[in-house]
């Protein structure tokens, strides 16, 4: 299925990375749930992944059928879920993941600002921003 580089999406972030069989285990649930999500009984073209074994991402397009508040509740309920399934939180927002010149990692705010000071992060470190709301920001 194709889905346009303007649809909607949601960034959950995990507090650790997701091993192997847990990715393969949460995308499986990802893509039983966005082959029945519905808004006000319309099927929702949506999509769902993992990125970098930390980011589950759901993405719908929205110019067939829009996500309304019930729907996202319902996604929002199915991430509650894999986090008590799988001991991860997913809705940390003060949880900010960098790339490293290895890998993908997260940490609090103060210790985040504790690398700035220190010089381990520096203005060409990457910062994920899980609130872009389009794919094409991503």
């Amino acid at each position: 299925m194709e889905i346009s580089e303007n649809s909607r999406i949601w960034i959950y972030q995990a507090n650790r990375v997701l091993n192997p069989v847990e990715q393969e285990q949460i995308q499986r649930r990802l893509n039983d749930f966005t082959s029945q999500w519905q808004a006000h009984g319309h099927q929702l073209t949506a999509l769902a992944e993992i990125r970098y074994h930390r980011f589950i991402i759901l993405m719908v397009d929205e110019a067939r059928a829009g996500a309304t508040g019930c729907s996202i509740d319902k996604s929002v309920n199915l991430m509650k879920e894999l986090e008590d399934e799988f001991n991860i939180n997913l809705f940390d927002r003060l949880n900010i993941a960098y790339r490293t010149s290895e890998d993908v990692t997260s940490c609090t705010r103060e210790e985040f600002e504790a690398l700035i000071e220190t010089g381990k992060v520096t203005e060409d470190t990457i910062v994920f921003n899980n609130l872009v709301p389009t794919i094409k920001e991503l």
